[in-house]
Parts: structure tokens; C-alpha cells; sequence
């Protein structure tokens, strides 16, 4: 039994297909296949239903992978320990971020946190959010800063900052006259929202619940249309294609798309996210996560509120 075992086991347990999973380790699908069959062998049971387009976790399979994701952690915390000696802060920490927020707080973290502690170089990785819970789990990186809520428990969530939302329209949009906006002032727009999988696309149809329906139909394209990335619909919104939502901190982003946009707050209550930093409770570097912290907090995004909270206010996510 190895560690890559035990990572090619957890993977294909998150995917549920083996051509997913051995991609996302890198490896050819026989590879992984022969591995885990040996591992099956060597422990005496079978883990996965195979068969079908899905692969399915048997009952003992799941009691395997959760023990593996334990071995995981706790082998990334060995050589954390190990790497680390007495110093906390000297080496690189991993940070995962989502899609749409590291555009716009890493450009202000990254100098910020090198003028704090300059010994300690982030390693940064955007993906999402479900994404970053797994490298967490498995060790993969140290810490992510994501959006509640999140579809996990057992980690240290460190609150961060409540991020309002605002409309984005053309100039030339007869929403552009507004001082202020409700969702149902959007119910008869053209919605521009990120793709399935962005966790921000789901906070929108929270406030504008109608549009779920369109996204998920075929007939939808004509009210709803999808994009991959924020700074895309942006821009659509800008060539007067639709609407959109967006959070408060991309405001602050420079570009000649902004020349074409007006951005309308929400009447009250205004509609947020919250951004936590979470870890895992037995990471061996606090001090590291501290040092982040503050240097988040820090960075000053604009339109943002703050939650000064002492450091031992450490809630478990989920």
C-alpha cells in the first residue's frame, strides 16, 4: 500500500470515472486502473462498482477513501513538520482561490503579504471551490480562500470579509438611470451568469431565483446566457448583450470596459457573500494562516466590509 494508491483511490471516489481521475493525477487511465486493482487485492475487497458510465464507491469503499483522505493530511502535515523546523513562517504556502475572487484580491495580496513576510512565498492555485476542498483534504495545498457556503465540514473557517453585490448595465441600458435596484427590476433582462461549477453563479440565482429556470433550459440561450469567467461577461454586458451581477471587489479592476458600464447598487438588504479562509484544523503552521490573514485583511478592496475578528474566532465549516 503507497500514498499514490491512496490518492488514485480518493480521486476516482470524487470523479467517479477513472479516465477523470487519472487525469487529474497526471497519470494514463491503465496506470491508475492497475494500481487501485492492486490495492483492491492487497486489502481484499473491492472499493468501486465499475460498470456504466459512473463508477460507483461500495460501502467498505467509502470507509477506505475516508481513511485515505486522513493518511493524506497527515502525511502532508509530516513533512510540513519536517520542511518547517521552528519557523513557521519561512517557506512557501499553498493557497487556493476561487475564480472569482483571485483577479481581484491577488494583485493587492501578493505584494502585500511579500512586504509582511517576505520569507514565506504564496504557491497560488485558482479552481473551484469543490476542487479546492479536495487538494486541501488530500494536502495538496495549505489553504483556500473561498465564498460560503461551503459543502464540507470538518475545517478551521476563518472569516474574512462580506462582499456586497452590485447590477451591472451598458450606459446606454434603460437601467442606467437608477440610483438603486431590486432583483425584481431584473426579471425581464437578459442575464449574463458564469457556467455550473462557479459557486458565484448560484449566490445570483439566490437573488434572481427566476433565471434558474432558463439556465437549465435549452430555450434559455434567449435570456440567459452563460460565460467562464466574470471579465468575459463584463465585457458582453459592455457591448449591450445583457445583464449581470457582480461582486463589489471587481469593480476596482481597471479596463476600457468600464468607460461602457454603469454599476447600480441593490436596496437593502443589499445581497453579499461571505469570503472565509479555510484550512485544515491540524495544519502545523497557524502562524502561517495568521500572517495571510492579516495580510487580507490588509489589502484594503475597496467596496468590501471587513470582519475584524480576533484570530481564535474559529469556526468549523459546514
Amino acid at each position: 500500500m503507497t500514498l499514490t494508491e491512496l490518492k488514485y483511490i480518493v480521486a476516482v471516489a470524487r470523479e467517479r470515472h477513472f479516465g477523470r481521475a487519472a487525469e487529474a493525477c497526471f497519470v494514463s487511465q491503465p496506470t491508475l486502473s492497475v494500481a487501485i486493482r492492486k490495492l483492491e487485492d492487497e486489502l481484499g475487497v473491492v472499493l468501486f462498482e465499475r460498470g456504466g458510465s459512473e463508477v460507483g464507491v461500495t460501502p467498505i469503499g467509502l470507509r477506505v477513501v475516508a481513511q485515505a483522505q486522513r493518511v493524506l493530511e497527515e502525511s502532508a502535515n509530516l513533512r510540513e513538520i519536517a520542511r518547517q523546523g521552528h519557523d513557521p513562517l519561512a517557506g512557501p504556502l499553498r493557497v487556493g482561490v476561487i475564480h472569482t475572487i483571485g483577479p481581484y484580491l491577488l494583485p493587492r495580496l501578493v505584494p502585500t503579504q511579500i512586504a509582511s513576510t517576505p520569507q514565506m512565498p504564496l504557491l497560488l492555485q485558482e479552481n473551484f471551490t469543490t476542487r479546492l476542498l479536495e487538494l486541501l483534504r488530500q494536502g495538496e495545498i495549505d489553504c483556500a480562500i473561498v465564498a460560503l457556503p461551503l459543502p464540507d465540514s470538518g475545517l478551521a473557517l476563518h472569516a474574512l470579509y462580506d462582499e456586497p453585490f452590485v447590477v451591472a448595465v451598458a450606459h446606454n441600458h434603460p437601467l442606467a438611470c437608477n440610483k438603486e435596484l431590486d432583483a425584481a427590476a431584473l426579471k425581464e433582462e437578459t442575464m449574463l451568469l458564469l457556467g455550473a461549477g462557479h459557486c458565484f453563479r448560484d449566490q445570483v440565482l439566490e437573488v434572481c431565483p427566476e433565471f434558474s429556470r432558463y439556465s437549465a433550459a435549452s430555450e434559455g440561450i434567449q435570456r440567459t446566457f452563460e460565460g467562464s469567467s466574470l471579465e468575459t461577461i463584463r465585457h458582453m454586458v459592455a457591448a449591450g448583450i445583457g445583464v449581470t451581477v457582480l461582486p463589489v471587489s471587481s469593480l476596482a479592476m481597471p479596463g476600457i470596459e468600464n468607460k461602457l458600464l454603469t454599476y447600480i447598487p441593490f436596496r437593502k438588504p443589499v445581497p453579499d457573500r461571505r469570503v472565509v479562509l479555510v484550512s485544515r484544523k491540524s495544519f502545523p503552521r497557524p502562524a502561517a494562516i495568521e500572517a495571510l490573514i492579516s495580510a487580507v485583511r490588509a489589502c484594503e478592496l475597496p467596496g468590501v466590509n471587513y470582519l475584524d475578528m480576533p484570530s481564535a474566532e474559529v469556526a468549523e465549516a459546514g
